[in-house]
């Protein structure tokens, strides 16, 4: 079974630092998709950022250059270093298992921090963790 264990949230001030963890077992995460997800309150789920089995990043626009994922296929467990937090970045944040198939469908397009709304319901999600910037 597979299971996805956030920790490292917390509250900070506009400006700081968080690096967040993630956890994974059931499964080997160097073979497969790791995103890190968030919600806000008020909002949708959105992506943040992914890395794909072979390293392949990407980032959601208003993260980029100063959140950076990265994973340690040793300790099978995926990172995200957030530098500058800014309260927009107040959320919930997951650790996600981005799958390429669900219920029939597939698609290799699937390791992006675009929701792909046809894979999502396959998607693994950790428990969250949250993340609280004050101004």
């Amino acid at each position: 079974q597979v299971q996805l264990v956030e920790s490292g949230g917390g509250s900070v001030q506009a400006g700081g630092s968080l690096r967040l963890s993630c956890a994974a077992s059931g499964y080997i995460i160097s073979s497969n998709c790791m995103g890190w997800l968030r919600q806000g309150p008020g909002k949708e789920r959105e992506g943040v950022a992914v890395i794909s089995n072979v390293g392949r990043i990407s980032y959601a626009d208003s993260v980029k250059d100063r959140f950076t994922i990265s994973k340690d296929n040793a300790k099978n467990s995926v990172f995200l270093q957030m530098n500058s937090l800014k309260p927009e970045d107040t959320a919930i944040y997951y650790c996600a298992y981005l799958r390429s198939y669900c219920r029939g469908y597939y698609s290799d397009d699937y390791c992006t921090v675009v929701t792909r709304p046809r894979l999502a319901p396959c998607n693994t999600w950790g428990q969250g963790t949250q993340v609280t910037v004050s101004s």
